[in-house]
């Protein structure tokens, strides 16, 4: 398992997707420790639905993005690993995938929290 681990870590877009979407999770997790305490009873989360309550949400509502990004890292984490031997790119693709999707929820928070405060 050594053997993998330190080819993944030679591979460059792996490494640098994987610590950049590791580096977007803990500014996340640490605007949402920071903020949460100031956020209002009710966050305007879903902006897709017409205007009115529907488009609230509780305020825990809010952590979900983060939670589901976290668990979406540790799992893509240990299937790039397990796939990297076998298929590079594919463990390539799934590495630039997260650090979309670890873009987009830090833009979902960021963008919610300049809304809210």
């Amino acid at each position: 398992m050594n053997e993998v681990s330190s080819l993944v870590k030679a591979d460059k877009i792996i490494r640098w997707g994987m610590t950049f979407s590791l580096i977007l999770l803990f500014i996340q997790a640490g605007l949402l420790a920071f903020f949460y305490t100031k956020l209002p009873p009710v966050v305007p989360l879903f902006n897709q639905l017409p205007w009115g309550d529907d488009r609230l949400g509780v305020k825990y509502e809010f952590l979900v993005p983060f939670i589901m990004t976290a668990v979406y890292f540790l799992f893509n984490y240990l299937l790039l690993r397990k796939l990297y031997t076998s298929m590079p790119l594919v463990s390539r693709i799934i590495g630039i995938t997260m650090l979309l999707v670890s873009l987009l929820s830090f833009i979902f928070i960021v963008r919610t929290l300049q809304l809210v405060l």
